[in-house]
């Protein structure tokens, strides 16, 4: 295992690749793929034009990038420190320096694709890369750590909103649903390394919790997102409403029973109701406005 500033050395083709690949790992790839690919959805499914949708995809693809790679930056030291493997800049796979000039180069450019959009959009949009950032620099390790992903995870369905012609102000129950959503997340995020950030003594608010009742809360939030979804809009609920919400609580209940012998369960029983409340999301979003 190397030190944050440490790269790996070779050829230079080997090295240039080799840095490459450090430095797209560094990005939390799986959340940015995730995250980018549900707005995009959402923005066609809510009636984007293309060119919007294009612009509303790679605004989101920029901010989030920005997001992950100031994380892994920023505690580049403390994953040495907690023995982590499969970090790029702990491992030595690029310097830290070069991940902080692709976080703020990822940033600079959100800027402009945000406020493309429309000023109210935008507005919102980096409001939400900007309470992200909070959590990387600061808020992580306070009470407040949930703050941040509400935020931020309530800001992305707003900005797709605001992004339609006429910029409407998103409907209530969509910016809670993705609310609730990040608290969801951020649980989920935190709950597999949560005993080495304890360690390594990061008191955010899962961690004063607890990993016991980290794993049990996690599917809470996502639950009530899923209510909130199938009967916060105008009308009846519908049949698939109806059974997608029967769906997401037997499986939360069934794997906060189950975790209490198989610690995974819980997780993998929240993973199911976030795609759960996915779906749910892209179903109802001609009515996100």
């Amino acid at each position: 295992m190397g030190t944050p500033e440490q790269s790996t050395t070779g050829g230079p083709a080997v090295g240039w690749a080799v840095r490459v690949g450090g430095l797209a790992g560094a990005c939390h790839p799986g959340p940015v793929v995730a995250v980018t690919a549900l707005m995009a959805a959402l923005a066609v499914t809510a009636g984007q034009s293309a060119a919007r949708g294009v612009l509303t995809a790679a605004a989101v693809l920029t901010g989030q990038l920005s997001v992950g790679w100031c994380n892994d930056a920023f505690d580049a030291r403390r994953d040495v420190a907690a023995g982590r493997r499969g970090k790029p800049v702990a491992d030595g796979a690029i310097g830290v320096t070069e991940v902080w000039v692709a976080a703020y180069a990822a940033l600079a450019l959100c800027v402009p694709l945000s406020l493309a959009c429309g000023l109210w959009a935008g507005a919102v949009h980096l409001a939400g890369v900007a309470a992200a950032w909070a959590y990387d620099l600061r808020l992580k390790a306070t009470a407040w750590s949930w703050a941040p992903y509400a935020v931020g995870f309530a800001a992305l369905p707003a900005f797709v909103a605001l992004g339609l012609p006429g910029q409407p102000w998103p409907a209530w129950w969509v910016v809670t649903a993705g609310a609730l959503l990040g608290i969801g997340a951020h649980l989920g995020d935190v709950l597999p390394d949560i005993r080495g950030d304890l360690a390594t003594g990061v008191r955010g608010w899962p961690h004063r919790l607890g990993p016991d009742g980290a794993r049990l809360l996690l599917p809470v939030p996502l639950v009530i997102a899923s209510a909130v979804l199938v009967l916060g809009p105008a009308g009846p609920p519908g049949g698939r409403g109806t059974a997608a919400l029967a769906v997401a609580v037997v499986v939360a209940v069934a794997g906060a029973v189950l975790g209490r012998r198989w610690e995974r369960a819980a997780f993998v029983a929240a993973v199911a109701v976030a795609v759960v409340d996915v779906a749910l999301l892209l179903l109802r979003g001609t009515g996100i406005a």
